[in-house]
């Protein structure tokens, strides 16, 4: 709403009226004007011109509310967490809180501590795994798979000895027996002998020679069984003493999940504690510890240091509107006035917020934000009027 006032006066116009005035104005609505006529003694007769002035122009009037700077946060919990029930509440309304200090905790905030714990651990131990794969297998168990192998080869070299030394007594015998069954066969030709003994001498032969047979098939079935259980050990003796970079890339991809797991906890337990994410006044506390927080959080919080107020300038009049301008506040709240100067001017055109408390007022006007900061001795008057509904004279 514009104020004009007229001139000349013949007594000052107390602000009082001029307050009253702009509440007038609002209430209706409309732009506002008045002229006020100059005074003339009683004794005047009243068949005597009054001399009206063109209207000059006061200041853009609205209606406001005080804001901390910055505006008023509100702190809730998240809805990651799985809880948001409040078990802990640190701060008290009026409290001033430090930046990033807890004012709440969570009941998840136990849980979250113990994964976190297990998470680290889990870390530790994929670090000594990874430590141990890169150093590959202990000394005590190469030394160990070393003897295995030089204990097969002692093995096959007895078996070998052993299966030889069979081996040539066996042949001798065959030799033996094939002279014995030479000379039994020509004596059963001449007949000497009877035809049981010159069998029995063949049969001896026979037998002889199979058994040598089975013992050089015994012999090489034990160099190859033995000769296996060798290349067995050594290669595992190469696996043991050998770094394999496969198995270093395993153990240093188990090492990165772990440490993403516990980044992701880490997260999930930094949650389940509430903190201020400014340094400023507990304007109010809207839970109770045991309670599960709702739409209007966990508590209110501003910078009350520095006090602003929001006009809700018509956009009729914002073009009259300056960075810089001085301005001046009252409410029945208060005594006295405050004063402050524009700040910033909105970008965006709004519904009106704020009403007058006549009913016949317009509540479909179209506003846009106008901010003004309060000198610092006014914000200590009204730092504990937050949301306060204020009249605003913007002096032109």
């Amino acid at each position: 709403m514009v104020q004009k006032e007229s001139q000349p006066l013949t007594k000052p116009l107390g602000r009082w009226l001029i307050y009253a005035l702009i509440a007038l104005g609002l209430s209706g609505g409309a732009v506002f004007l008045y002229s006020l006529v100059q005074l003339r003694s009683n004794s005047e007769p009243i068949a005597s011109t009054t001399q009206s002035n063109k209207p000059i122009l006061i200041g853009v009037a609205a209606l406001g509310r005080l804001e901390p700077q910055g505006e008023m946060i509100r702190l809730s919990a998240p809805t990651s967490t799985g809880g948001n029930r409040v078990t802990e509440l640190l701060i008290k309304q009026g409290e001033r809180v430090l930046q990033n200090q807890v004012v709440a905790i969570l009941e998840t905030y136990n849980r979250s501590q113990a994964a976190l714990e297990k998470a680290k651990t889990d870390v530790e131990i994929a670090k000594a795994e990874l430590a141990r794969v890169r150093a590959g297998a202990k000394s005590g168990d190469i030394q160990a798979q070393k003897e295995d192998i030089a204990r097969l080869q002692a093995e096959l070299e007895g078996q070998i000895a052993t299966q030889k030394a069979t081996i040539a007594r066996l042949e001798a015998e065959v030799r033996n027996a094939e002279i014995e069954n030479q000379r039994f066969q020509k004596l059963y030709q001449a007949g000497a002998i009877a035809a049981i003994e010159a069998d029995t001498r063949r049969l001896r032969l026979e037998t002889t020679q199979k058994q040598l047979q089975e013992a050089k098939e015994t012999l090489n079935r034990t160099i190859e069984t033995t000769q296996i259980q060798l290349e067995q050990a050594r290669a595992t003796l190469n696996s043991v003493a050998e770094v394999r970079p496969v198995d270093v890339q395993v153990a240093q991809a188990q090492l990165k999940s772990a440490i993403a797991i516990v980044k992701q906890t880490q997260a999930d337990y930094e949650l389940t504690t509430i903190r201020s994410p400014i340094a400023g006044q507990v304007l109010k506390v809207n839970v109770r510890p045991g309670e599960v927080v709702g739409n209007t959080g966990i508590a209110d919080i501003g910078k009350t240091e520095q006090m602003y107020v929001v006009a809700e300038v018509y956009e009729t009049d914002i073009a009259k509107v300056r960075i810089g301008q001085p301005a001046t506040i009252r409410s029945p709240a208060f005594s006295g006035e405050l004063q402050g100067t524009v700040s910033q001017i909105g970008l965006q055109v709004d519904r009106q917020n704020i009403f007058d408390v006549n009913p016949q007022a317009d509540t479909d006007k179209r506003v846009i934000d106008v901010r003004i900061r309060l000198q610092p001795e006014d914000s200590k008057r009204v730092a504990d009027l937050t949301n306060l509904q204020v009249q605003v004279l913007i002096n032109l």
